[in-house]
């Protein structure tokens, strides 16, 4: 099972939720503090909604979800180190234990991340700051609010 992600941030989550819920027929599969997020079967989507006060309609960070950590690993290798910016083994991000790399687009300043969810959590981005800095920062910043740029689970 492999899906895309989009994770876009939305200035009132209750009212995004709600608009969400009915475009594509499904509850979310998520809900936390400022976070949703949605796993849609058709079209195959994770859909992730950050609540980001003045930052509403714009994409916060693009993905696709893979199976498990064995898929990661081949799209690190098919990606290539030259273009994954960042490696995370089981990093806790977005209420969710993932493994997961990252890679920008270069032409156009967009990040990607692939991942796969080992475990759900409790938290959002674990419990220590440096997890927290390498899940949740943006290239602006090096502890960015988890709004910015963060993750699915």
């Amino acid at each position: 099972m492999s899906r895309l992600q989009l994770a876009l941030n939305v200035d009132d989550l209750e009212a995004a939720t709600a608009f969400y819920s009915r475009l594509f027929g499904a509850e979310p599969a998520k809900r936390r503090p400022g976070y949703v997020n949605f796993a849609i079967a058709e079209p195959p989507l994770k859909l992730v909604l950050f609540e980001n006060a003045g930052q509403g309609g714009t994409i916060n960070h693009l993905g696709v979800e893979v199976a498990d950590v064995d898929a990661v690993s081949d799209w690190a290798a098919r990606v290539g180190t030259q273009l994954v910016t960042s490696e995370q083994a089981e990093s806790t991000c977005c209420y969710a234990r993932q493994e997961k790399f990252w890679v920008e687009d270069t032409p156009d300043d967009l990040e990607w991340e692939v991942y796969a969810v080992l475990a759900d959590s409790a938290t959002f981005a674990g419990e220590d700051e440096a997890a927290a800095s390498a899940c949740c920062a943006d290239s602006d910043s090096e502890a960015a609010a988890p709004a910015q740029v963060c993750c699915a689970g």
